[in-house]
């Protein structure tokens, strides 16, 4: 009975191999990033290349785009209430711009 794991047991196991497997993934994308840069004949860095050839980077890339939004987003919403009504009022104007 004391071999036996209970199921929080498990669901935290799961959970590390899981937080494991991401960080595995995350070093083998950095590698390949820096390897791409630290390359002598790269002449030119070209971003749509790293992201297209890449394995797993374009998804990655999109996902913390997201992520980063909603903090964009938040900063953004904290900050309306100091900017003066010409600056409200130019990005109304912007925002309606870019729904039209």
């Amino acid at each position: 009975m004391a071999n036996q794991k209970v199921p929080a047991d498990k669901d935290k196991e799961k959970e590390k191999k899981e937080k494991e497997s991401e960080v595995a993934r995350l070093n083998r994308l950095l590698g390949e990033v820096m390897r791409y840069l630290s390359d002598d004949e790269q002449e030119e860095i070209d971003i749509e290349y790293l992201l297209e050839n890449t394995d797993g980077l374009k998804e990655w890339w999109d996902q913390y785009r997201e992520l980063d939004r909603k903090r964009v987003e938040e900063q953004i919403k904290n900050s309306l209430g100091d900017l003066p009504i010409e600056d409200l009022e130019l990005i109304l104007e912007q925002i309606r711009n870019k729904v039209d």
